[in-house]
């Protein structure tokens, strides 16, 4: 069963239906949905390029990386220079990767 219950039919020029099915596509939002957040003021942005998911994965994997030596470093009260030059390559390789990508 739906969850909407009123359906209204809107006519559009050319243009106007051009534009709409430009924004649906690049929002990645049916006409439906798309038409449902304008009406309610969310402000539609474009959808995330596919790299985001795995820039966003490989981040994480970074972070999580960082984390480790920082917890190693903590439990140990010590820390060596290596493991601090290997945080540090970790962070610009994350720097690198988000630059790329945008």
């Amino acid at each position: 069963m739906r969850k909407q219950e009123h359906f209204i039919g809107v006519w559009l020029g050319d243009e106007e239906y051009v534009h709409l099915a430009e924004q649906c596509i690049a929002s990645g939002l049916s006409v439906s949905a798309f038409i449902r957040q304008a009406i309610a003021g969310v402000q539609i942005r474009p959808r995330p390029p596919a790299e985001y998911t795995a820039l966003l994965r490989e981040l994480s994997a970074i972070g999580n990386n960082i984390n480790q030596i920082a917890h190693w470093a903590n439990k140990e009260k010590s820390i060596h220079e290596a493991e601090i030059v290997e945080a540090a390559v970790l962070a610009k390789e994350a720097w690198r990767l988000v630059k790329e990508t945008l």
